[in-house]
């Protein structure tokens, strides 16, 4: 809506920069053709089909969520840090749905730094590799935290702390996570905020090929 409106406003000056609209109104239609593959996969979701899954690399799949949320972090005066891992191996899985997850997560943070003011507000989204088979990606902020009371329904349908919240984005999340057979969690960032991390296994075809070229590599 806040595009919509500038191009309204840009259209109705002596002299409007069309360069600017038409720019303003192409990300406006990727947005409305990615809101519609968002809608399409929670149907696949609520009807329990399978979504057509491909080999991903995560570090790709956050990349594509930053521009989607550059407005918000700058209307919350959040700091972006990015703590990628190289070379992080891929995953089967589909890319809409992993980019809702993360966008739902970095949402969620952003929304939890909104009232700090005695501290800067830092969003670290992080990937890393930490045993042979799975892969993770890590979100924290400087936020208000989580009640521990809160932990085990943090998840649950409808469950929500926010004035006039639906309580679905985390319960989405997690059921989108579970079907591509990984885990999602949530813990403390002390001294402040929280972390949510994602964790999915490796795509087998690519972890052995990794492993059988290293083998063949190895000295005799």
């Amino acid at each position: 809506m806040a595009d919509a409106t500038a191009c309204l406003n840009w259209l109705a000056a002596p002299d409007p920069r069309l360069d600017m609209i038409q720019e303003t109104l192409d990300a406006i239609v990727k947005d409305g053709h990615r809101t519609g593959d968002v809608i399409q996969r929670i149907r696949q979701l609520a009807t329990r089909s399978a979504p057509p899954r491909v080999r991903l690399d995560l570090n790709d799949v956050v990349r594509d969520v930053i521009p989607l949320m550059r407005a918000e972090l700058h209307g919350h005066e959040v700091a972006l840090v990015l703590d990628l891992a190289a070379d992080l191996p891929l995953v089967l899985g589909d890319r809409v749905q992993l980019q809702q997850v993360v966008l739902n997560l970095v949402m969620n943070a952003i929304e939890a730094m909104a009232g700090v003011t005695d501290r800067p507000r830092e969003l670290r989204i992080g990937s890393a590799r930490p045993d042979w088979d799975h892969v993770t990606v890590t979100v924290q902020d400087t936020g208000v935290g989580i009640d521990r009371s809160m932990l085990d329904r943090l998840f649950t349908a409808f469950f929500t702390t926010k004035p006039g919240g639906m309580g679905m984005g985390l319960s989405i999340s997690r059921s989108i996570i579970e079907a591509h057979g990984g885990w999602l969690s949530a813990a403390a960032n002390l001294p402040h905020g929280a972390i949510f991390q994602f964790s999915l296994a490796i795509d087998c075809g690519v972890a052995e090929g990794v492993h059988i070229a290293r083998v063949a590599g190895a000295a005799p």
